[in-house]
């Protein structure tokens, strides 16, 4: 790399941009975060079991897509304008934190997965996949040609689909977000988001127990149901999952016995 030594002045590339972009609009979000230590240990032997790779963004996505149908405030965007009012979603739209190495700067993208509740884990696994391994230019269309914009039309649009759009607005920037450093062994505090939920994760120690931390829109939601939904998700979590994860074991004993 060529050295400058008395420094140089150069544009925000492109691969920050949208970074930028949400740090801005992430401020206007008056979230407040809880904590829950959970055992996962359940649901973790049945994953270590399962014989197809199923990560853990997959089990959370689907955990709480499950919790959100029973908890309609998981599914409620607030919009200040033209005047304060809420919107409840029919179902959840997850947007999972992606980062992608381009020509050797690191992008992060946001992939969306519509109704993650109804999917197999399989297929959740499946668009993850995707996520990470297709040409981001083709599987993040959208957000590739946003990025090259100039700044006031991204920041317009950006306004437009998290101000004004309402049934549009959860296929575009999700109706929660999952965003998580677990696998390099670290936990975020609080995840720059603009969903009303905001879910993270830590890794599990030795007991099987990880923090799982959920930011909320504190308008729509108060610190004792929060309380209740982290409670909620850990019992989905070790109960509906694990036996999902344990069917797929089971199929695939039956289909090599077959």
């Amino acid at each position: 790399m060529t050295q400058h030594r008395n420094g140089r002045r150069f544009a925000v590339p492109a691969s920050r941009r949208l970074s930028w972009d949400l740090l801005g609009f992430h401020h206007n979000m008056p979230l407040c975060s809880h904590d829950r230590r959970m055992n996962l240990q359940i649901v973790a032997d049945a994953r270590k079991a399962c014989p197809l790779r199923i990560s853990w963004p997959a089990l959370f996505l689907k955990a709480y897509g499950l919790t959100a149908q029973e908890i309609p405030e998981l599914r409620q965007t607030w919009y200040r304008w033209p005047w304060a009012h809420i919107y409840q979603h029919p179902t959840s739209v997850a947007t999972l934190t992606v980062q992608r190495h381009i020509d050797g700067e690191p992008w992060l993208f946001w992939g969306n997965v519509r109704s993650p509740e109804s999917l197999p884990l399989t297929e959740l696994q499946e668009s993850i996949d995707r996520f990470c391994k297709e040409d981001p230019a083709k599987i993040f269309a959208k957000q590739w040609r946003l990025a090259h914009l100039p700044t006031l039309l991204r920041r317009l649009i950006w306004w437009w689909n998290l101000n004004v759009e309402t049934k549009k607005r959860a296929t575009r920037v999700g109706t929660f977000f999952l965003s998580t450093l677990a696998g390099l062994g670290a936990e975020i505090q609080l995840p720059p988001s603009v969903q009303t939920g905001c879910l993270t994760y830590g890794p599990l120690d030795e007991n099987g127990v990880a923090r799982v931390t959920l930011a909320y829109d504190h308008r729509l939601m108060d610190g004792a149901l929060v309380a209740g939904i982290l409670d909620r998700l850990e019992k989905t979590l070790n109960q509906t999952i694990a036996a999902e994860l344990k069917a797929i074991h089971i199929d695939a004993a039956d289909h090599r016995a077959a």
